[in-house]
């Protein structure tokens, strides 16, 4: 288990702080256990992916270029084992030009409690309902 994620998430309020947490240490193995099988996310560029392989890309990506995320949770809404999770998000990241740039937004995710009682991301939507801001390229992970 990661050192940041350990064990089950029982409260799906936490699942944004422990991505920013397994996040802003590296830890790419700890971001990807709080996705259920088969998940997928929009990236902030607006691309759907879906899939461990592609996830475990979007976030090495991320952790190559530096991201330094902060989540502030808005509110998180429950019922029939499903959570819409809405968390206030900036990512300061390294751009195109190597320079710091600070993109920010509004989440819209889902969360799905499993059979073993535990919470995990199934879609995540960084974007919410706003459009993608430019393409925002990313050394190679």
């Amino acid at each position: 288990m990661s050192p940041v994620v350990t064990g089950l998430v029982t409260d799906p309020a936490k699942l944004p702080m422990l991505f920013q947490d397994a996040l802003n240490a590296g830890d790419v193995d700890g971001v990807l256990a709080l996705f259920a099988p088969g998940a997928g996310m929009r990236t902030v560029a607006g691309e759907h992916i879906a899939g461990t392989e592609a996830l475990r890309a979007e976030i090495r990506g991320t952790v190559a270029a530096g991201g330094r995320l902060t989540n502030v949770r808005r509110h998180t809404l429950v019922g029939a084992g499903t959570a819409l999770l809405v968390t206030d998000w900036t990512l300061e990241i390294e751009g195109p030009g190597g320079e710091r740039i600070t993109p920010s937004g509004t989440t819209a995710n889902i969360a799905r409690q499993g059979t073993d009682g535990g919470w995990r991301f199934t879609l995540l939507n960084p974007l919410g309902t706003a459009e993608p801001a430019a393409r925002v390229s990313r050394p190679a992970a």
